[in-house]
């Protein structure tokens, strides 16, 4: 893994949005395909509609059909490192990473404008085997605001802050398979339970 001192510094783009190239190396990255090729991948849902990413989540996963979180697989080892290799690169604790989720995004597939959930609070991304155009918006006035961060394979993104919460993003239909992994910490135990129901 190629260890950076800071993320790349963006002169432009969202308050909170951090990118670091070559976060993995070549060989971890064809190690972590293959792993995510293996998983038991099925199609994202949005309640009774199937979307046409395919993913496998770890930790928690959001029902849509609940409207709530839920339990899910724990976190494998294999994911782990990778985890923790994350956390410290925001000097995060060991352990915040609660929730992963493995996508795959075959030729034209995409995904539309949205916000992660708010049970979640920093979001990670790690992208794999090709490219991709992660789009930002937010309202302002009548109008929006854009920006596009170019995502290149082995690159780490980060959400924090008004990235994270303000703006909107999506990714258009990809022109080559891609996959990802998406880290994400959660709100604070209280937040979580009262989230979920438990509370």
């Amino acid at each position: 893994m190629t260890q950076l001192a800071l993320f790349d510094d963006r002169a432009t783009g969202p308050n909170g949005l951090r990118y670091v190239s070559d976060f993995v190396s070549p060989e971890m990255e064809q190690e972590l395909i293959a792993r995510i090729a293996r998983l038991p991948l099925k199609p994202f849902q949005f309640g009774a509609f199937d979307g046409h990413r395919q993913v496998k989540s770890f930790g928690f996963r959001y029902d849509y059909t609940l409207q709530k979180l839920t339990e899910s697989d724990p976190i494998p080892d294999w994911l782990q490192g990778i985890a923790r290799e994350v956390e410290r690169f925001d000097q995060l604790p060991a352990g915040s990473i609660r929730q992963v989720l493995c996508t795959d995004y075959d030729v034209g597939v995409g995904i539309g404008w949205h916000r992660d959930k708010p049970h979640f609070d920093e979001v990670f991304g790690l992208s794999l085997a090709s490219a991709c155009k992660f789009r930002f918006r937010r309202r302002s006035g009548d109008k929006w605001e854009r920006f596009t961060l170019n995502a290149a394979p082995r690159s780490l993104y980060q959400m924090q802050g008004a990235a994270r919460h303000e703006w909107e993003h999506s990714i258009p239909a990809v022109q080559q398979r891609r996959y990802s992994i998406t880290f994400r910490t959660m709100k604070r135990d209280g937040q979580r339970q009262s989230a979920m129901g438990l509370g």
